[in-house]
């Protein structure tokens, strides 16, 4: 009995592992894996218990998409637009998920924002009635195919409940604690397992269920014609700069008044700052080694210093003159010598 168990509890992680490996093969993948993990079973316990797993093969199975949109609108009317478009929430049966709204009626530049999700079957007449709340400027669809990834999650999911009942059956008939802890080891890691791929299931049913539908709502002063044009593009680009300068000046001066009490204790510390250091002026730098030291300014009013070569004077200062005192008479003009005369 101890090694049908054993036998069994390897096969079975044996088939845990395969469930574990990959999450969106699909087609020939699952067959593939269903086929080794009932191999796996019947080599274990000699062909008896190869009904344990169910068979997954795909077959016939209806298509599950995945269907999400994006509409942008705008409107002169941005109150009536707005209830047009939750009343079209409420006759399509579907809930808000997300909603954003910004800007004044008093600026006429209000815009929301909201995620709609959509029950499928509603799908297509949601997008029709929202349509009508406004100028339809955008408006982009998108469905993608998850059927392979749901034939694959399902499976699996199928399987590993298989492999958890069958561990706890044969947790009830283990005859000793060293099999009864292996086989809860194993149904440890199977639950793990599946709830990860339960938890993936949900997601996936969600999203095939209830479609995603993303709405922008803007208020205009006048509608965008259809068929814009350069110029009219050129505008309205210059015209959202504008609006986005204006958010930021008015941040920026909010922010100022935010942080007003900061300001003022940086406009002091600096204030202190400065008139210490015109209190305390810094020294002059000392001359770098090898170079002279700059010659001091002249000063006014004092006498030039005596030049290098100057003969020394006196420490007496030069007696005055006599006015009445005899002049030295002016030396006479130096004689001119006369020519020789001719000889006859």
């Amino acid at each position: 009995m101890t090694k049908r168990i054993r036998r069994l509890t390897a096969a079975l992680l044996a088939a845990a592992l395969l469930a574990g490996c990959g999450g969106s093969d699909s087609g020939s993948n699952t067959a593939s894996y269903d086929a080794v993990a009932e191999e796996s079973l019947a080599l274990a316990s000699g062909g008896t218990e190869s009904a344990l797993l169910p068979d997954t093969a795909t077959g016939e199975s209806a298509q599950k998409i995945i269907y999400r949109a994006d509409l942008y609108m705008e409107s002169t009317d941005f109150d009536a637009a707005q209830d047009t478009l939750l009343d079209a929430v409420d006759a399509a049966g579907a809930w808000l998920e997300y909603s954003y709204q910004s800007g004044s009626a008093k600026e006429q530049d209000r815009r929301v924002e909201y995620t709609v999700r959509v029950p499928v079957e509603n799908y297509s007449a949601f997008l029709e009635q929202a349509g009508q709340a406004g100028s339809v400027l955008n408006l982009s669809e998108n469905a993608e195919d998850v059927t392979s990834e749901y034939i694959d999650v399902d499976a699996r999911i199928t399987s590993l409940e298989a492999q958890r009942d069958r561990l706890n059956e044969l947790a009830a008939q283990a005859e000793t604690t060293a099999d009864l802890l292996e086989i809860e080891n194993q149904l440890s890691n199977v639950q793990y397992q599946l709830e990860s791929y339960t938890q993936q299931m949900r997601a996936l049913e969600g999203k095939i269920t209830y479609s995603t539908v993303d709405i922008s709502l803007e208020e205009v002063a006048v509608l965008t014609p259809t068929g814009v044009t350069f110029g009219a593009r050129l505008a309205d680009a210059f015209g959202g700069g504008w609006r986005m300068f204006v958010d930021f000046v008015q941040g920026l001066v909010l922010t100022l008044v935010y942080l007003w009490p900061l300001l003022v204790i940086a406009a002091v510390v600096v204030g202190v700052v400065l008139v210490q250091r015109r209190k305390h002026p810094r020294p002059p730098k000392p001359p770098k080694p090898g170079k002279k030291a700059p010659a001091p300014p002249a000063q006014y009013g004092l006498p030039d210093a005596p030049a290098a070569n100057a003969p020394p004077q006196s420490g007496k200062p030069d007696a005055p003159k006599n006015p009445d005192a005899p002049q030295d008479a002016p030396a006479a003009p130096a004689e001119t010598p006369e020519p020789p005369k001719p000889k006859y």
